[in-house]
Protein backbone atom coordinates (compact mmCIF):
# COMPACT_ATOMS: atom_id res chain seq x y z
CA UNK A 1 0.00 0.00 0.00
CA UNK A 2 2.95 2.73 0.76
CA UNK A 3 4.55 2.32 -2.98
CA UNK A 4 0.64 2.85 -4.35
CA UNK A 5 0.57 5.82 -1.86
CA UNK A 6 4.27 6.92 -3.62
CA UNK A 7 3.29 6.41 -6.97
CA UNK A 8 0.09 9.03 -6.52
CA UNK A 9 2.58 11.57 -4.46
CA UNK A 10 4.59 11.40 -7.16
CA UNK A 11 1.98 11.82 -9.64
CA UNK A 12 0.66 14.67 -7.88
CA UNK A 13 4.14 16.61 -7.13
CA UNK A 14 4.87 16.14 -11.04
CA UNK A 15 1.89 17.50 -11.61
CA UNK A 16 1.98 20.42 -9.71
CA UNK A 17 5.41 21.27 -10.85
CA UNK A 18 4.07 20.84 -14.60
CA UNK A 19 0.87 23.41 -13.15
CA UNK A 20 4.24 25.90 -11.94
CA UNK A 21 6.15 26.05 -15.21
CA UNK A 22 3.49 26.04 -17.85
CA UNK A 23 5.53 23.10 -19.41
CA UNK A 24 4.33 19.59 -20.03
CA UNK A 25 6.46 16.32 -19.35
CA UNK A 26 6.00 13.89 -22.04
CA UNK A 27 4.31 10.70 -21.12
CA UNK A 28 1.62 12.00 -19.16
CA UNK A 29 0.73 10.39 -16.16
CA UNK A 30 3.53 8.37 -15.88
CA UNK A 31 6.09 10.92 -17.26
CA UNK A 32 4.27 12.78 -13.81
CA UNK A 33 5.60 9.80 -11.91
CA UNK A 34 8.75 9.75 -13.13
CA UNK A 35 9.54 13.63 -12.88
CA UNK A 36 8.16 13.83 -9.53
CA UNK A 37 10.32 10.83 -8.10
CA UNK A 38 13.19 11.83 -10.02
CA UNK A 39 12.70 15.64 -8.81
CA UNK A 40 12.42 14.27 -5.29
CA UNK A 41 15.22 12.84 -5.35
CA UNK A 42 17.06 15.67 -7.05
CA UNK A 43 15.42 17.97 -4.32
CA UNK A 44 16.38 16.11 -1.23
CA UNK A 45 20.00 15.96 -2.52
CA UNK A 46 20.07 19.59 -3.30
CA UNK A 47 18.24 21.12 -0.73
CA UNK A 48 17.77 18.21 2.18
CA UNK A 49 15.17 16.58 3.79
CA UNK A 50 12.95 19.14 5.60
CA UNK A 51 8.79 20.56 5.01
CA UNK A 52 6.23 18.12 5.55
CA UNK A 53 6.38 14.73 4.39
CA UNK A 54 3.80 12.73 2.43
CA UNK A 55 4.19 9.22 1.07
CA UNK A 56 7.86 9.57 1.88
CA UNK A 57 8.48 12.35 -0.02
CA UNK A 58 9.61 15.61 1.46
CA UNK A 59 6.92 17.67 -0.43
CA UNK A 60 8.80 21.40 -0.71
CA UNK A 61 12.41 19.87 -2.22
CA UNK A 62 10.81 17.27 -3.93
CA UNK A 63 8.57 20.06 -5.80
CA UNK A 64 11.37 22.03 -6.15
CA UNK A 65 13.48 19.27 -7.55
CA UNK A 66 10.61 18.36 -10.22
CA UNK A 67 10.29 22.18 -11.07
CA UNK A 68 14.31 22.42 -12.30
CA UNK A 69 13.63 18.89 -13.46
CA UNK A 70 10.84 19.68 -15.99
CA UNK A 71 12.63 23.49 -16.83
CA UNK A 72 15.69 21.18 -17.98
CA UNK A 73 13.85 18.28 -19.78
CA UNK A 74 11.80 20.96 -21.07
CA UNK A 75 15.11 22.68 -22.58
CA UNK A 76 16.66 19.63 -23.79
CA UNK A 77 13.76 18.72 -25.84
CA UNK A 78 12.99 21.64 -27.37
CA UNK A 79 17.10 21.90 -28.46
CA UNK A 80 16.53 18.39 -30.01
CA UNK A 81 13.64 19.63 -31.99
CA UNK A 82 15.20 22.93 -33.35
CA UNK A 83 18.35 21.19 -34.49
CA UNK A 84 16.06 18.16 -36.08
Amino acid sequence: MSFLWSLIVGGVIGWLAGLLTGRDIPGGIIGNMIAGFIGAWLGTALFGNWGPTIGGFDIIPALIGSVILILLASFVIHRLHRAA
